[in-house]
């Protein structure tokens, strides 16, 4: 079971049952810290939760101790399938905007213009000279670079919030931390998401940037490596961020 700690207004964790009973008997952590797990309604503390591991308690903790970390090791680590599958929904998603742009920016009439320009010139090599191609090519790609950028708000914004996650990973129940398990900060939500921009120059090097996430051992692609972060299972959904607040107004 994971549970997680409230404290100061912030969520810490997760942590396996296994560690906080440990903290408790050891003095690491307050029995008077508040603690949430999945299925439980409200926030409740430590001492209600574990009374048994709170009354073996060695010494109480120093009133500012640190909670310990959440180790990337015990995180419960999303797959190469499962990401892929949250990748597909997304995409899914960002289907609606890319529309919105593509006939708000014309690139359907310029489409039809290229069309019929490859056709008046017989071949695409010969339309390739025509002075009119350099334009409607210039246009096209404009819509394929608001397309990219669109992509990198959506991740970006997302993945920074208190969900951290995108919509598709929250449908596949995963979201994105940082090595201790922790949220994302703005900053570095956009450095993992920079790879999106690196696409207006060639679609190959995105690629690249994912592909280890199917042998790496933390399951990280080069993105995640350069940002500090993983992609864990999770319950970070706008469902669970409602009872949290309901349940102590914790800042998640």
């Amino acid at each position: 079971m994971e549970v997680w700690i409230g404290r100061d207004g912030e969520r810490h964790g997760p942590y396996q049952e296994a560690e906080i009973r440990n903290w408790l008997r050891t003095g690491q952590v307050s029995p008077d810290d508040l603690a949430w797990y999945e299925g439980l309604r409200d926030w409740q503390s430590l001492r209600s939760l574990f009374p048994a591991d709170a009354l073996q308690q060695e010494a109480p903790p120093p009133l500012s101790a640190p909670l310990p970390a959440a180790r990337p090791e015990a995180l419960d680590l999303a797959g190469f399938w499962q990401r892929f599958a949250a990748w597909l929904l997304d995409y899914i998603v960002l289907i609606v905007p890319s529309l919105i742009a593509y006939y708000s920016m014309h690139a359907d009439r310029v489409m039809q213009a290229l069309v019929d320009l490859i056709k008046t010139s017989g071949s695409i090599t010969a339309a390739e000279a025509s002075p009119a191609f350099a334009g409607l090519m210039s246009q096209f790609q404009a819509f394929s670079a608001a397309c990219v950028i669109i992509g990198f708000v959506y991740y970006t914004a997302m993945e920074g919030s208190r969900w951290q996650a995108t919509l598709g990973k929250l449908a596949v129940g995963l979201k994105v931390t940082d090595l201790k398990g922790q949220r994302l900060n703005w900053r570095r939500a956009a450095v993992r998401n920079a790879v999106r921009l690196v696409n207006m120059v060639t679609p190959l090097i995105p690629l690249v940037f994912y592909i280890p996430v199917a042998w790496t051992r933390r399951h990280q692609g080069l993105h995640d490596m350069l940002a500090s972060s993983l992609v864990v299972h999770g319950r970070a959904s706008p469902a669970t961020a409602a009872t949290a607040d309901d349940a102590g107004d914790l800042d998640l």
